[in-house]
Formats: C-alpha cells, sequence, structure tokens
C-alpha cells in the first residue's frame, strides 16, 4: 500500500473518513486496540439519532424548521463564551448547521439510512432564547446504531476487498511519530495486544502485549473516541467551577471500557493543542444494567415529560428541570445537592407510554426493523417495550408498589444502598398530591403539566410517547413505580482543536502538518463545537460531518 492514511480508531468518524478516502482511491489503514467485533465503535450502541434540519419527516409533519432558527437554538444552547477556544468551535457549529440543513438527509439516505420516526429531544429551559430544540429535530434512524455503522461499514469493506482499506485490529497506539525536520506526522508506534478473537462486541479485553508496531503514512488521522469510559479522567476534569464543589463519587458508565481518553494525552504530548476539556455531557437518568456488557454499564432513561422527579431528600425539581429539557443544568442542580441520585416517581401507565431506553440492543424492534413489532409495543399495548419491562422485573433501581407508603419503604432501602437520607411517606404524599391537584382544571399553574400539554400538541409525541395526563395516586394507572436515577458518564464536549479541514492545530494556532481529528476526539469538531451543552442527534451526525470533511480535507490534500 503507497503512502496510505493511517485511521486510528475505527468508529463511526473512522468509517466516514475510510468510505471519502476510498471513493478518492486514496489507501487507508485503519488501527484499532479493539477486536474485529467492535468495528463501528459506540455508534453501534447508539439509537440512532441524527439531526436534521427543514427535512422531509419535518415537512411531512407539519414540523417549521429552518436554517435560521436551528443556528440560533445551537448558539443559545452552546453559550460560547471563550474567545480563543470558542473561535473554530463555533465556525464548526455554524458549518454544521448548514450541514444538517443541506446534506446531513441526502447523505445519509444515499449512504442507505432511513428515519423511523421524529422525536423532540432537549426541548429547552423555558426560555426561548435560550437551552434546546424549539422544534423536534430528533431523527430515529430505522435499524437504530447498527444500521448507521452498517451503512458506512459496508463500503469500507468493499473497498478492503480492492485492496484500499486495511485493518490492524488489536493494535494499540502509544505514540505519534512526528518527522523531527518539519514537524509533520508521520506515523504512529505501539504495541499489538492479544488476540480475543472470542470477545463480544463492547465487552472489556485484555491489555496483554505480545508485539510491538509502527507504521508510516502520509497523513494521520485521529478517531479514537472522548473519556466516558475512564470515570477516572471523568472526575478529574469536573467542572466544579460550574457544578458545584461536589465531584459525584458514583457513576454507572455509558460506553464501552476502550473509550479510555488515552489518545487526547498521546497527541498533546506529541503538540497537539487540547481545549475545553471542563466540558462534557453526562445524563441524570442512568440505571444500572441488570445484564451488563462492559463494566459498570448504564442504560439511560429517554423519559417522556411525566415523571415526578425529586432530588435524594425527596424535593421535586424546580421548572423547567424537567424531564427530556434540558440535560446539564439537571446535573448542574443534583450535583449541588451533595448526591449522586436522584427520583422518578411516575404510574404503570407513564412507564409504558414514556419509558425509552438507550442502545441498540435495548431496542429490538427498532434495530431489528421490526414496523409490526413496533407498532403493537410503542402504540397499542398497555405494557410498553419489553426491554423496559426486563428492567421493571429485575432492575436493582426499580421499586413497584400498589401503595405509596410500601413504595417509599422501597426508595428508602435504595437510599440506604448509597448512604442517602430517608425520606418520609407524609413529605412525598404532600409533593404529589400538590401536583395531582393542578389536574382538576384544564388549566394550571404548573409548569410540568404545562410542558405536558405543549409536548402532546405534536401529534407523532401524543400517539407514541407521552400518556395522558392523569394523577399518579389513580389507582387505574398503577402500580406506582419509584425508579432511582444515576449519573451516567457519556460524551466528552471538549478535545482536539481543529480548523475547518479537520486539520489539528498547535497551542500556537498553527496547524500540525498532516495531524487530522475527526469525531469525539475532536470535540466533534473544533475542538467543542457543543460549547457547554449539546443538541441531542448532534453525536452521531458530528462524527459524520467531521469524519466525512477529514477524508475529504485529507484527499485534496494528496491531489
Amino acid at each position: 500500500m503507497d503512502s496510505p492514511v493511517i485511521i486510528v480508531g475505527g468508529g463511526l468518524a473512522g468509517l466516514v473518513a475510510a468510505r471519502e478516502l476510498s471513493r478518492r482511491n486514496v489507501a487507508s489503514v485503519i488501527v484499532d486496540q479493539e477486536n474485529e467485533a467492535n468495528l463501528g465503535g459506540q455508534a453501534f450502541w447508539s439509537l440512532g439519532g441524527l439531526f436534521c434540519v427543514d427535512s422531509t419527516n419535518q415537512r411531512r409533519l407539519g414540523v417549521k424548521d429552518s436554517r435560521e432558527l436551528a443556528l440560533q437554538d445551537w448558539l443559545s444552547t452552546a453559550r460560547f463564551d471563550r474567545e480563543e477556544e470558542d473561535y473554530w468551535p463555533r465556525r464548526w457549529a455554524e458549518a454544521f448547521v448548514d450541514f444538517a440543513t443541506d446534506e446531513l438527509e441526502a447523505y445519509v439516505k444515499e449512504a442507505g439510512l432511513a428515519f423511523a420516526t421524529l422525536g423532540w429531544a432537549e426541548r429547552g429551559s423555558g426560555n426561548a432564547g435560550g437551552h434546546g430544540n424549539s422544534v423536534p429535530r430528533f431523527h430515529l434512524t430505522w435499524g437504530t446504531g447498527p444500521a448507521v455503522v452498517d451503512a458506512f461499514e459496508k463500503p469500507v469493506r468493499a473497498a478492503a476487498a480492492k485492496g484500499l482499506v486495511e485493518f490492524r485490529f488489536r493494535h494499540r497506539v502509544d505514540e505519534l511519530v512526528v518527522d523531527e525536520q518539519t514537524g509533520a506526522a508521520v506515523g504512529v508506534r505501539g504495541h499489538v495486544l492479544e488476540a480475543s478473537t472470542d470477545s463480544p462486541r463492547g465487552v472489556a479485553t485484555s491489555r496483554k502485549v505480545v508485539d510491538a508496531f509502527e507504521i508510516r503514512g502520509s497523513h494521520v488521522l485521529l478517531a479514537t473516541g472522548g473519556i466516558g469510559g475512564n470515570v477516572e479522567l471523568v472526575k478529574k476534569h469536573w467542572p466544579v467551577d460550574r457544578l458545584g464543589a461536589y465531584v459525584p463519587q458514583s457513576f454507572v458508565v455509558g460506553v464501552p471500557a476502550h473509550v479510555d481518553g488515552r489518545m487526547l494525552g498521546i497527541a498533546q504530548q506529541a503538540g497537539a493543542n487540547v481545549i475545553n476539556s471542563d466540558r462534557m455531557w453526562h445524563y441524570t437518568e442512568g440505571l444500572q444494567n441488570w445484564n451488563s456488557i462492559w463494566p459498570d454499564h448504564g442504560i439511560r432513561v429517554l423519559s417522556g415529560p411525566s415523571s415526578l422527579w425529586l432530588d435524594a431528600q425527596g424535593n421535586r425539581l424546580p421548572a423547567f428541570l424537567f424531564p427530556g429539557t434540558d440535560t446539564l443544568a439537571t446535573l448542574e442542580h443534583i450535583c449541588r445537592t451533595g448526591y449522586d441520585y436522584t427520583w422518578f416517581i411516575c404510574t404503570k401507565t407513564i412507564v409504558a407510554s414514556e419509558f425509552s431506553l438507550s442502545g441498540s440492543e435495548q431496542n429490538p424492534d427498532l434495530t431489528g426493523k421490526n414496523f409490526l413489532s413496533l407498532l403493537w409495543q410503542r402504540v397499542f399495548s398497555s405494557a410498553g417495550p419489553q426491554p423496559v419491562q426486563a428492567f421493571l422485573d429485575h432492575g436493582p433501581d426499580f421499586v413497584v408498589e400498589a401503595s405509596l407508603e410500601d413504595l417509599v419503604a422501597g426508595m428508602n432501602r435504595l437510599a440506604k444502598e448509597r448512604g442517602g437520607p430517608q425520606l418520609s411517606v407524609d413529605e412525598v404524599e404532600h409533593t404529589i398530591r400538590l401536583r395531582d391537584a393542578q389536574l382538576d382544571n384544564a388549566y394550571t399553574k404548573d409548569a410540568q403539566l404545562m410542558l405536558i400539554r405543549n409536548a402532546r400538541a405534536f401529534w407523532p409525541e401524543r400517539l407514541t410517547r407521552i400518556a395522558k395526563p392523569h394523577k399518579l395516586l389513580d389507582p387505574r394507572h398503577g402500580p406506582l413505580i419509584a425508579v432511582r436515577m444515576n449519573l451516567l458518564t457519556r460524551k466528552t464536549l471538549g478535545g482536539l482543536q481543529t480548523n475547518l479541514d479537520a486539520n489539528v492545530l498547535r497551542p500556537d494556532g498553527q496547524p500540525f502538518p498532516n495531524l487530522y481529528a475527526a469525531g469525539e476526539v475532536a470535540g466533534f469538531g473544533g475542538g467543542g463545537v457543543h460549547g457547554y451543552s449539546a443538541l441531542e442527534g448532534t453525536f452521531l451526525g458530528g462524527c459524520i460531518f467531521t469524519g466525512r470533511t477529514a477524508g475529504i480535507k485529507i484527499a485534496e490534500s494528496k491531489a
């Protein structure tokens, strides 16, 4: 293979880049520390949501979206405020919104993807100029994450059959090779790890070294993900200035162990600029997986807006910190309580209608493209999806009881496991009855009930996603359910600083010759395209956009 491009990381961004390179007859080598079963990386486990603007699906459903509205939402959510560090991220944000408006839908459909439905995530802070999506933009891929991976893995496999792509699995990069005279990236060095061909996707693999390697190439593209699988790094970079002095000690982990953040330090040591390391995206609605794949495996509940949310001390979270509205503002509030968990109180009706679980493996109807199963479980069945029922039956964070007294007793048993406060039945009941009393009329002063009624105005959400408002203590909707919600690690929002060509920059702002970065390791563009906070569907979209950009720009530089 003549002077190939070295792609470190076989996740979505790396596959997209390899596809673009091979389409331009440019050879590449994909180097990954995991085995072949893990090709596609984190994207495989995702729900497959993509942020598109003014799409065919939106127009068909009567959603009026625009480039201008999307950019306003993005910038209001990101809150860029660092003059130097946010220069390139802001430019990447503007470019991504353009891509999401003009090209993303056509690009992924040309690759073979289709959208199953349109959802409304991160509904916002209750301020028209603040955080959140003004309209539904979460385009759920038919086939979820595996379909997204497959769309780009197939052409890369085809290119490999032609000799344009080579795979080097179980090759862990430990050093960038930099030409002493030109300062350009010319290769990678590292160690070969012992084979793990029998290890399934996502399972933590051996780190036993069996050999060393060095690969030289024309360019190096880093596409290795973030730090979400490394809890110690998450704690190290925890933004105490914004989220309070309390650094959470207990997390469930939303990504496999190989998402370890090593490449950020390796690239920085070689002279690359890493910025915005204190910006990260973690969820507040995490469950301990009863059937774990990787260590401390956590699953996020993608909840509708109806559950009553209490902190560890039994206080209702303030407006507009409701399920599905403002993730990081909710995280900040929770951290300032000094505890690592909160409570959802809901009914079986709410759980059946509104609880979806993150992860392709938790959505077999969508992942398997089974339309009849999808229709039955999410529209007609009163029981809800089978994976949700499995958590009700086996999940260590769930309490299901017919009476409120028994429910609170179960919550107190779980609280004791964490050294948390014991809740009073009378106080919990008082909070619930205050909320329930607001349902006696068609109007209300309760901001959460206002949000629910507004969300139900979008008919797909009303049909498949949001339960009709009802009193939590109404036995017709029982039994009562309490869910201990844990903090769930997920995404790195900072990373390697890059210009709009995806070329990594040095601390002095100059390009690092022949070194590129895409996906999460680059903060999904520029070293932090999301600023402080993200709009859902932009992580997979960011991997696609940055991987595509890197592949095209590297190919152009070789022309």
